[in-house]
């Protein structure tokens, strides 16, 4: 009986991609010690953890990323890209589980940490979004009471970091990409304002987004 925890980072920025990850053991004693919610680790713990994640034998791991071109979509919003990011990383940690273990009928259940206001809702939508027959639950909360869960922020932490450090490397100090950050609004005034656009990674549908280019405008009218 293989069993999953899934959870999302990067859904509220306004630079970068988003990342779901999944964990999937058939026992839990598999997990290395020290699991917990990504939010109350260190980044350098987080980094050693998702390692050992990684390296450690019966451990599956997935992870899906949604683009800032998918977010910026007008077709789709940030609920059913997480449903999509959820069940694309669940097919990524559990491909070929079925066929490694000589068994067309691994039973595999598992729990997110909800994205949807109700969790029911959402857990039905990720079921019906994979393409494996899966039990799947969702809570809210889920990252800092379930181990799994906690292993896949975990995951899903490390690979939004690097992602925003690999930004920070080409374009120089962005912050953490979220709206609040004074150094990401920082970046982002000072970008428009020398460029008047957007930088690529910015998600152009947030209102900080178009907060920042109209403010440019602004400025640029009033020299006239």
């Amino acid at each position: 009986m293989y069993q999953f925890g899934v959870d999302e980072a990067g859904k509220g920025p306004v630079f970068g991609s988003m990342f779901a990850a999944t964990v999937c053991v058939d026992d839990l004693e598999r997990l290395p010690d020290g699991i917990a919610d990504s939010k109350r680790l260190t980044a350098e713990r987080r980094e050693e953890l998702a390692e050992t994640l990684r390296e450690t034998d019966g451990v599956h791991v997935g992870v899906a990323e949604v683009s800032t071109a998918r977010i910026d979509d007008p077709e789709t919003n940030m609920n059913a890209l997480a449903v999509s990011a959820h069940a694309n990383a669940i097919e990524d940690a559990t491909a070929g589980l079925a066929v490694s273990d000589q068994s067309e009928n691994a039973a595999i259940s598992g729990l997110c940490d909800a994205c949807d206001t109700d969790a029911d809702r959402f857990a039905r939508r990720v079921s019906d979004a994979c393409s494996l027959e899966a039990t799947v639950d969702a809570r809210h909360g889920a990252d800092d009471d379930s181990d799994l869960v906690g292993a896949a922020s975990i995951v899903a932490k490390v690979e939004r970091d690097a992602h925003v450090a690999d930004l920070a490397a080409e374009y120089g100090e962005i912050g953490s990409g979220y709206p609040g950050d004074p150094k990401t609004r920082a970046f982002l005034e000072s970008y428009v304002e020398e460029t008047g656009e957007l930088p690529p990674f910015a998600r152009e549908s947030w209102s900080t987004c178009a907060d920042a280019l109209a403010a440019a405008n602004q400025t640029t009218l009033g020299g006239f």
